[in-house]
């Protein structure tokens, strides 16, 4: 087949998000995710893979609005009893339920909601706001005139937007039709309904017998070729996926404009953030190939290949991190592209536990019993291990990400 690669004071949410970074970032690493709505009986004509894949691929930017319910299996202990309400960690496990308005272009705004708070982020083009009503707190992020200069270029070359991202249909089935035809058997699946609306459904199979997945099911909405849900099964269960997110209810219809222009609530407090991009040297007119790998940082070492990865990071302060010390930020592999700026350092201070005064102290949430809670204790470091992802963090300040099976990457470090 011919290859169709396309082209985030007191601890807050957006702490809470950030720790353990090891965590949080594995998890969302792993390709997208749903058992949302039941099988129906949609009779739609008959495509074959290559054809409902380029369907995808050709389709116009649509505008949506609607309700996603985002699921995760992944075998993880519970988080602890603080943890609840509109928070992004509980998207480790369990089901939330978001809201989501898009125009179709440069505006969206998603919420997480919980019983009692929400939490959202909404974009419009460079400007990213986030409002946490547990903190009754937003941040506002933008980018300096030089970096807004190349914002779009760089946009364009990779998801390149200030703020954090809350998952959707779209962004997961991105990830997975990235890999559809490598080591991948991709097939089509009897016609479904999701949310009301007639769906196909593309099967991607990896044929990679080293990874922790075993097929991911793309819901597609048959009149606009939307992703309408997203399912991710491990070979460790066939009883149900481990991710999955997909919409209940949606319409393609143009969002009001009060939706999508951010307001901040009456009271709040408001923060603006500068955030720097990254430098990105540019490509040659030869090399501008959508498929072509990047320079990995100093640090960072890969081993394997297609859905059986492993990524290396070198001389991480994985303990820095957990417990929010700014400072270890400086050993990310990487940082030292964005780092260093008094625009950096304003941005680092978001993820740093203060007082009301604003002085660091000590987070609500014991990050050291969560980290200890999500991990296990083996002979090279600590292990975390799910339905999907492995995360070992070795004693020498080592992380290795994959999403294969635990004895993989013990072997590998």
């Amino acid at each position: 087949m011919a290859d169709t690669e396309r082209p985030r004071r007191t601890l807050s949410s957006r702490a809470r998000w950030a720790v353990p970074g090891v965590v949080a970032v594995a998890v969302a690493a792993a390709v997208g995710v749903p058992a949302l709505a039941s099988s129906g009986d949609a009779d739609l004509p008959a495509l074959t893979p290559q054809e409902l894949l380029s369907r995808v691929a050709d389709a116009e930017p649509t505008p949506v609005q609607g309700t996603v319910v985002y699921t995760a299996r992944l075998g993880l202990p519970e988080l602890p009893a603080e943890m609840t309400g509109a928070d992004p960690l509980n998207l480790l496990g369990g089901s939330s339920t978001l809201r989501v308005w898009s125009d179709g272009a440069e505006r969206s705004r998603v919420s997480l909601l919980g019983a009692t708070s929400e939490y959202s982020v909404v974009h419009a083009g460079a400007e990213a706001w986030t409002y946490s009503s547990t903190d009754d707190a937003v941040t506002h992020y933008t980018l300096d005139p030089a970096d807004a200069a190349r914002y779009q270029a760089l946009a364009d070359r990779a998801a390149a937007s200030p703020g954090a991202e809350l998952p959707t249909p779209e962004a997961a089935a991105a990830q997975v039709l990235a890999l559809a035809e490598r080591d991948a058997d991709v097939t089509v699946d009897s016609p479904t309904t999701v949310a009301g609306r007639d769906a196909y459904q593309l099967v991607v199979s990896p044929t990679d017998d080293g990874t922790l997945v075993s097929r991911v099911v793309v819901a597609v909405d048959a009149a606009t070729a939307q992703p309408l849900r997203v399912q991710t099964w491990s070979t460790s269960d066939g009883a149900a996926p481990s991710l999955e997110v997909g919409f209940t209810d949606v319409a393609f219809t143009a969002p009001d404009d009060s939706v999508l222009a951010f307001s901040a609530p009456a009271g709040a407090t408001t923060e603006d953030v500068v955030v720097p991009l990254p430098d990105v040297p540019d490509l040659p007119a030869e090399a501008a190939d959508p498929t072509a790998v990047p320079a990995l940082p100093d640090g960072v070492a890969v081993s394997g290949s297609g859905w059986s990865t492993v990524v290396t990071l070198s001389d991480v302060d994985v303990a820095g991190l957990v417990g929010g010390d700014a400072a270890s930020l400086a050993t990310v592999p990487g940082a030292e592209r964005v780092l260093g700026s008094e625009e950096a350092q304003d941005l680092v201070q978001q993820f740093v536990p203060s007082d009301e005064d604003g002085t660091p102290g000590r987070p609500s949430l014991d990050t050291g019993a969560l980290y200890d809670q999500l991990t296990t204790a083996v002979p090279e470091g600590r292990l975390l291990s799910s339905t999907l992802l492995s995360v070992l963090i070795t004693d020498d300040g080592r992380v290795l990400v994959g999403a294969v099976p635990a004895d993989a990457l013990r072997a590998a470090a």
